[in-house]
């Protein structure tokens, strides 16, 4: 049962890793006095004419009971080492140690070791002259021959032995096969990546310019929340266009330069701007009323702090990476805040439908309100299809499709946002005749009847 869920645990730290893949650049990363039997480090999709570059260095062993602190000589150290490994083949290796066909995932022939430490141990010496063990290597690895998905990993079957180093690794890919000089630093699968952020930046940009003409154009009918979605929708172009360049950067040097930072900074207030904006739609915040009950302004005062968390976590989640010890507590508070986030912004749109067929049961604008809560029911359905693509969908796309193609599920899911824009901004859009603003009073009793008798029938 021990192995079980040992073996449960490993799983799952491999597979979070590889559902959501880390920045693919040079990484340097610090392994302090750790103890763990497996170290996820970078994942990365290959080519024919793929590279590894692995430089490790100050490497240190210590252990928490004494007696076993013992020489090089005492220690085998053929059951430490980093490998490469795919998903599918992972779930076999974990396999193979609950059967006891192995001890250690270095022993398994469905894995690449890369380096094992035993190779650090100093030659024979004829003299009888001690030699103290090497405390660094470097090594450089072509994966012309299998090409795929892999993630780096270390092993350590020594379980009260802590390891320390320093790691730096670099994972590549060859344009050109006749030119081994240049590199692309962006898994096979996120190498259309700057280009789809390039072209949506453009069809932002382009959204931006199309809703302030209409903003312009309809003074009259233009109300506090349509300056919001502009805002929103600039916001979201610019978080696009510091993620092209940050992935460009990447691509052709390994480091963003700072773009990184930019793209942290928009895409903290991209996110709270959206939210927020689908808070004050949802209350009818502006067009329907020109305040915020107390309920509703509790809602948005949580969803701000916690957004503010949810961005802390991602910056956590990318700059550390799997290696990290609390990575996947990271990454567990990232998806539970952001579930909350999902589930709260949904409050005001069902408190706002609820009103809404109060009061068509109650006031003389039936009809009036009963299009409004037609409007409302419409958003409301279209914000969970867009949470449950965005969130569920996507990351589905991302375990099913190949690895060459991993780019398709980030395409999917901004083509989906963008949709989820335009929606909004046509279907609440400055209008002098839109159906949450007025109605014909010749046609209100005709209509109300006709309306109460749909919603009737809906209720049914």
């Amino acid at each position: 049962m021990a192995m079980e869920a040992k073996a449960l645990v490993l799983a799952m730290m491999i597979m979070l890793s590889w559902i959501l893949a880390v920045r693919a650049e040079i990484r340097e990363m610090e392994v302090w006095s750790d103890a763990r039997s497996i170290i996820p480090f970078d994942e990365f999709g290959f080519t024919r004419w793929g590279g590894l570059e692995l430089n490790v260095t100050d490497i240190a062993f210590s252990s928490a009971l004494e007696s076993t602190a013992a020489a090089a000589g005492d220690m085998d150290l053929s059951q430490l080492g980093f490998f490469l490994c795919t998903r599918d083949a992972w779930l076999h290796v974990l396999r193979q140690l609950q059967d006891l066909d192995i001890t250690c995932a270095l022993q398994s022939d469905l894995v690449r070791v890369v380096y094992s430490f035993d190779r650090l141990l100093p030659p024979p010496n004829p003299s009888g002259v001690a030699v103290a063990r090497a405390s660094t290597f470097r090594l450089a690895l072509n994966l012309t021959d299998s090409p795929g998905q892999f993630t780096l990993v270390f092993a350590n079957c020594l379980p009260p032995l802590r390891v320390s180093m320093s790691v730096r690794s670099a994972m590549f890919n060859r344009p050109d096969p006749f030119d081994p000089s240049r590199r692309a630093y962006l898994s096979a699968g996120a190498a259309a990546l700057p280009l789809v952020y390039s072209l949506l930046f453009f069809a932002y940009a382009a959204l931006a310019t199309i809703w302030a003409a209409v903003l312009v154009r309809r003074r009259r009918a233009t109300f506090g929340i349509h300056y919001f979605m502009l805002a929103v929708v600039v916001l979201k172009a610019f978080n696009l266009l510091c993620e092209a360049e940050d992935k460009s950067y990447i691509e052709r040097t390994g480091s963003a330069h700072g773009w990184d930072v930019l793209f942290y900074i928009f895409s903290f207030l991209k996110g709270i701007s959206l939210f927020t904006l689908i808070v004050l739609i949802g209350t009818g915040w502006s067009f329907l009323k020109p305040y915020l009950q107390d309920r509703e302004k509790k809602v948005l005062m949580a969803v701000i702090p916690l957004q503010v968390v949810a961005n802390i976590a991602q910056v956590a989640i990318d700059e550390s990476g799997p290696y990290a010890r609390d990575w996947v507590t990271w990454k567990q508070v990232f998806l539970l805040v952001d579930v909350i986030c999902c589930c709260a912004v949904l409050f005001p749109i069902v408190w706002s439908i609820k009103n809404l067929r109060e009061a068509a049961r109650t006031d003389g604008k039936a009809a009036v309100n009963l299009m409004k809560l037609t409007l409302f029911r419409q958003y409301y359905v279209v914000v969970i299809c867009y949470i449950y693509f965005t969130r569920v969908v996507v990351y589905a796309l991302v375990t099913i499709t190949s690895y060459r193609f991993l780019w398709t599920s980030v395409l999917a899911g901004e083509l989906a946002t963008l949709a989820f824009y335009i929606f909004t901004g046509y279907r609440f859009r400055p209008e002098a005749h839109n159906p949450y603003l007025a109605i014909d009073d010749d046609d209100e009793e005709e209509a109300a009847a006709e309306a109460l008798r749909l919603d009737d029938e809906f209720e049914l």
